[in-house]
């Protein structure tokens, strides 16, 4: 299995520190960076796009995604990344990490094609591995 670069997108500094931990103890991923908010990392994707940079080096194969977080929430992140996606060189697969118990969050998350999944905290070993694993 090739390993993926992932990217944490989540405003929680304390889940940062543990999903972070999780991630490179899986020994699953290539590379590994995090975002306080969807604003940071879609403007990171923006630039990549904009400066005609090696897409595949920076734009990662997963990312794991908050919903509620301040400046840009994990909506709104969707919401521009499908404006930027054509201009990718490879799929990025989402996967929703949330608190959140809301039906409406869950079945909301249905409705977006790149959004495979919807995890509750914390992400654990079982759904890394599964993450990883689903091409």
């Amino acid at each position: 299995m090739t390993k993926k670069a992932i990217w944490v997108i989540d405003d929680d500094a304390i889940y940062q520190i543990i999903v972070n931990k999780i991630i490179q103890r899986s020994e699953m991923f290539s590379t590994i960076t995090s975002f306080k908010n969807g604003k940071e990392a879609i403007d990171t994707l923006h630039d990549t796009v904009n400066n005609r940079l090696d897409n595949n080096d920076i734009i990662p194969d997963i990312i794991l995604l908050d919903i509620n977080m301040p400046i840009m929430d994990g909506w709104e992140f969707m919401e521009k990344m499908g404006l930027l996606k054509s201009k990718f060189s490879k799929n990025i697969n989402v996967y929703i990490v949330s608190s959140s118990i809301a039906t409406e969050d869950k079945n909301k998350s249905k409705t977006y094609s790149d959004i495979l999944g919807y995890l509750s905290k914390p992400v654990t070993m079982n759904d890394l591995e599964l993450i990883a694993s689903n091409d």
